[in-house]
């Protein structure tokens, strides 16, 4: 399965288990704001708490927030100020939910509690995280450094809406009654991280927009730099190494170390490799692994830092396992193997920032690649599954990947994508541009008995992108499936463009408010790897190829 995939200095990848941030999020109210006096806020203070506060989706919360503040001199402040208050509803949500751990407590809702924990705990690293880059914030700065912080930014605060749903989403297949003592516990912590949002987009919008346009004035240079090849070095990231360059152009990759089957490497399973990797290692640290069977569940934790895993082949270096949720685990630890009569088993989960997969397969039924959050890219791999088998709510690209939809149960249809988004203001969602979209061969001699669509809303805001592929006539001539009567069909955001093969004719799609065909390339460039992921950042020092255009 694994051939190579690789992960930043900041966050962990996970084969198998992924631990999360965490906030929460729910549906949003009406509200008329107060005027200025009602607050006690003077006059220029109150207009600008105003301006911030009717961003968001939960203005009432926001101003309840601010209510008891002193004198807020920016925009920032009173960011800086609503995340402060923030981490103190995470925690008590942290003692609250600790209390529901007791003897008597089951051993899946125990898993899932546990989950909810350790996404707490990310949270709160997420916050302080977020309040150093707001701290270092500068609007003059020139236009490319602001993107990069702003990124940052919006990344950050997006997983920690998007792990409130992974918790509650812990407690689906248990009684309901630990998800009802939870989910009252997190919404307000959870709108509150939605109003941070909405305030940091608010903020870093207008900024941008400045910063762009002296960027045009004065942006000759950089815009040819921009049509330079990629060998040219000053589009290299300053803070790529010298050896990380030579990894760009695979050159000679050494690896630190070597896992094999037969006992002729430095260890015989991944997971003591990973085990034994340093603790914030500075520089790419590279695990070798053998051709085999490697039956066993990988967390690379948030403190193994820059490791980059190598296979002999993605049909000879296997990782595998057997858990399932049906087996009493949750999602977010299921395992990678699990038949179609089975319950979903997730392949591999995906929490990490800045993570990418070269030539990998993953390989599964239902749920099998779990894209959960944060930034990630998926290049000339091969991804495998019936129901749901790319779900979650990262911000992630596919580009050259082989797409397939496998031979599902009687009475079963196959669902490429389910796409989580649950905030209009989270910059996620799932791109599959320059791939082909088809059948496996159990599939293809009865794919008229069963139906493959290109994808479902998970949440409310769905948000998915085909662009420039090859579909096969696998897929049904809708396009798109519902997931449950009308629920996010006028909210999702669901778009095609230029795409080709039997499967592509769009006149006969849905008829949805939120489903369309891009007619222009101003709309499609903004999902591009340029743009969605923010590439030239920081993808080049993976040595993947990418597509930086349409």
């Amino acid at each position: 399965m694994v051939t190579g995939m690789m992960m930043n200095n900041k966050n962990k990848i996970s084969l198998l288990v992924v631990s999360f941030l965490f906030a929460a999020i729910s549906s949003s109210s009406s509200f008329s704001p107060p005027s200025s006096s009602s607050h006690g806020y003077g006059h220029g203070h109150g207009r600008l708490i105003e301006s911030c506060c009717t961003t968001t989706l939960y203005p009432q919360i926001c101003y309840s927030t601010l209510s008891s503040s002193s004198f807020l001199a920016t925009k920032k402040d009173i960011i800086q100020l609503t995340i402060n208050k923030t981490k103190d509803i995470i925690q008590n949500n942290f003692h609250a939910i600790n209390n529901l751990l007791t003897p008597t407590t089951t051993k899946r809702t125990k898993i899932a509690l546990h989950d909810c924990l350790d996404m707490l705990l990310r949270t709160l690293e997420a916050l302080d995280t977020v309040m150093q880059y707001l701290a270092t914030y500068n609007p003059t700065n020139k236009y490319s450094l602001i993107r990069q912080h702003v990124d940052h930014l919006k990344t950050l605060i997006s997983t920690t809406i998007t792990n409130k749903e992974t918790c509650l989403d812990g407690f689906s297949h248990d009684k309901p009654f630990a998800k009802s003592i939870i989910q009252p516990q997190l919404d307000h912590g959870g709108k509150m991280c939605s109003n941070v949002l909405a305030m940091i987009n608010n903020m870093t919008d207008t900024d941008m927009m400045h910063a762009n346009q002296l960027n045009n004035i004065l942006g000759t240079t950089t815009r040819r730099r921009r049509r330079r090849k990629l060998k040219e070095v000053d589009l290299w990231p300053q803070w790529l190494s010298a050896r990380d360059r030579k990894l760009l152009w695979w050159s000679v990759v050494t690896p630190n170390v070597f896992v094999a089957k037969d006992g002729h490497g430095n260890y015989t399973t991944v997971e003591a490799a990973v085990a034994a990797a340093p603790l914030g290692s500075k520089s790419r640290y590279i695990i070798k692994i053998g051709a085999g069977v490697y039956n066993e569940y990988i967390e690379i934790p948030k403190k193994k830092t820059n490791i980059m895993l190598i296979g002999d082949g993605r049909s000879t270096t296997i990782i595998t396992g057997n858990k399932s949720v049906a087996g009493g685990s949750t999602t977010t630890k299921s395992a990678t193997v699990a038949g179609p009569s089975g319950s979903q088993a997730v392949a591999l989960l995906v929490a990490s920032d800045l993570s990418a997969f070269y030539r990998c397969s993953m390989l599964g039924y239902q749920d099998t690649l779990y894209v959960h959050s944060n930034r990630q890219f998926y290049v000339n791999c091969q991804v495998v599954g019936t129901v749901d088998f790319i779900f979650g709510n990262a911000a992630v690209i596919f580009q050259f990947c082989d797409i397939q939809a496998r031979r599902p149960n009687p009475g079963q249809g196959n669902m490429i994508t389910a796409q989580g988004r649950t905030d209009p203001n989270q910059n996620t969602g799932i791109v599959i541009q320059k791939c082909k979209i088809g059948a496996t061969s159990d599939l293809k001699p009865v794919q008229a008995n069963f139906s493959t669509y290109l994808g479902r809303p998970w949440k409310e805001y769905s948000r998915t992108v085909v662009m420039r592929s090859l579909i096969d006539e696998v897929i049904k001539p809708a396009g798109w499936s519902p997931w449950e009567g009308d629920f996010a069909l006028e909210t999702l955001y669901y778009r095609e463009y230029r795409n080709i093969g039997p499967g592509a004719d769009t006149s006969k799609r849905v008829g949805w408010k939120g489903w369309g065909v891009i007619k222009s390339r101003s709309e499609a460039i903004p999902f591009t790897t340029t743009t969605f992921i923010n590439a030239w950042n920081w993808l080049l020092s993976t040595g993947f190829p990418f597509w930086p255009g349409l």
